[in-house]
């Protein structure tokens, strides 16, 4: 056994430090374009101490570590070691819920607890999650809410971290914080005794740390616990539809729902993608694609334990008459889908396969922030640089979130393609590259630079470069947490 294997050993137990070359493989690559490279050894700790002494000895021995706590595959880069030797953290085995507070809707997880595992919990609880677009099973709860994966209801984001609240952060450094109101009251037992459920993100001096972890890639710390807000569980929950031939014809009738926060879900997607959601197979989607109209908003009512059939009566009533002086055409159900097929996309976790797969087998996406009346300026710009590689625009999946009540929209477009096939792989990767370039130049904004976007980000941008430079040096002074990512 080698020296560093033996040191992990004594910190988590030997059976949970692994260095067979097939486990390895598997964590060397994920399904984007970063370049593979093998890690070292997989650790799996068991608590927060166990982390803690894993950072503290790969500042020891100047050792990478590159944290990862959802299940496989992955799709971004992130998690694929940006250098040799590291040693991959991978906190499934963390998985515990540890509180369910009912009266202040709050639920403390840890890492490694999925959406899978979470919702059936919370649903004893009559609670819910606010979710993203059918996030996969296994996918870490946590990682989704740190990386700012959008969630389907803007009316209760009030920033772009909602609803993610405290954390237990273990930096780069080795040491330990508890940031937000629970940092200042004790041990957690102590804090709940006294009432306090661990609500408020922000810290002392209404510093958030929280948000120096936030979208980092695990470059700044690991975090161990987080709480997260959640919504009382509609007791009815309905879905209503606006189809239109044109995105730009949707927008007043969007921006009047938005500013006087109707709806909770409220999602645009292009037939492509609503296909790809609803059906299981390339000929299903096919087939569905062709009876879908080219754009849909889609619009969750929901009832909650006050009132519920009035509260999802009035709002349909005045939605109807708004859509009528839009021009807007409202239905429940399209192509033969009902509210109920819609309402498990919106509610559940995502079932196998993946739906971003189901397609040709693989995908790359392209996401950033914008603003919804700019939305189809991007689509115009990302159909002619994939028109100029060869690429058809039908062939692209188009996801529209608004956020935060609507100021902005996380706007995703998704290329599917047959991994298999080297031509089609390479035309992928140009039109990704290019792309995303000419997107910047009209002003998208890549909140999250994975793989070769940072480069592009923060060659553009010096100012704030140089600040997270300073930021990292004081978390992580011996940059043992990820080297190679983002700017560092």
């Amino acid at each position: 056994m080698s020296d560093k294997k033996e040191e992990l050993a004594q910190i988590v137990g030997a059976e949970h430090v692994l260095d067979d070359p097939e486990i390895l493989d598997a964590y060397s690559k994920d399904q984007s374009f970063v370049p593979s490279r093998r890690p070292r050894l997989v650790v799996k700790p068991l608590s927060a101490d166990q982390v803690q002494g894993i950072v503290t000895w790969a500042n020891q021995t100047n050792t990478p570590l590159v944290p990862v706590s959802s299940g496989a595959p992955h799709f971004r880069g992130d998690s694929v070691p940006g250098t040799g030797g590291a040693v991959m953290v991978d906190l499934g085995r963390m998985n515990r819920i540890i509180r369910v507070d009912r009266r202040n809707r709050i639920v403390m997880i840890e890492p490694g607890v999925t959406f899978a595992q979470l919702q059936p919990e919370l649903t004893r609880a009559r609670l819910k999650l606010s979710m993203p677009l059918l996030p996969r099973g296994n996918k870490s709860v946590i990682a989704s809410l740190l990386e700012r994966e959008p969630i389907l209801i803007p009316r209760y984001q009030w920033t772009l971290l909602e609803p993610l609240r405290d954390l237990e952060v273990i930096w780069g450094n080795g040491s330990k914080l508890w940031t937000g109101d629970a940092g200042p009251w004790g041990s957690l037992e102590r804090q709940w005794q006294m009432g306090h459920a661990q609500i408020m993100p922000m810290g002392w001096g209404q510093v958030d740390y929280y948000r120096f972890v936030s979208g980092a890639q695990g470059t700044m710390g690991i975090v161990t616990w987080a709480t997260v807000k959640c919504e009382v569980l509609p007791q009815v929950h309905k879905v209503l539809f606006a189809p239109s031939e044109k995105l730009d014809s949707l927008y007043d009738f969007a921006y009047r729902l938005l500013r006087i926060k109707y709806a909770d879900e409220f999602l645009f997607l292009n037939r492509l993608n609503l296909a790809s959601i609803l059906a299981k197979d390339p000929d299903g989607i096919r087939a569905l694609e062709e009876e879908l109209p080219p754009w849909v908003l889609i619009l969750g009512l929901a009832g909650r334990e006050r009132l519920p059939e009035e509260r999802v009566q009035f709002q349909e009533k005045d939605i109807r008459e708004m859509a009528q002086q839009c021009g807007t055409r409202i239905s429940g159900s399209l192509a033969g889908i009902g509210e109920g097929a819609m309402l498990n996309v919106l509610i559940n976790p995502c079932e196998e396969p993946y739906w971003k797969l189901r397609y040709k087998g693989g995908f790359q996406d392209i996401l950033f922030l914008t603003t919804l009346d700019r939305s189809g300026e991007m689509i115009e710009t990302i159909h002619r640089v994939s028109e100029s590689q060869g690429y058809s625009p039908s062939e692209i999946g188009v996801y529209i979130q608004p956020l935060m009540r609507g100021v902005g929209v996380h706007c995703e477009f998704r290329f599917p393609y047959n991994p298999d096939n080297a031509k089609e792989t390479a035309r992928v990767q140009r039109v990704i590259t290019e792309g995303s370039q000419a997107l910047m130049n009209r002003r998208a904004y890549f909140s999250r630079p994975y793989g070769e976007w940072a480069e592009m980000v923060y060659s553009r941008d010096t100012q704030n470069t140089m600040v997270l430079r300073k930021l990292k040096k004081i978390f992580d002074p011996n940059n043992v947490m990820n080297p190679g990512k983002l700017c560092f």
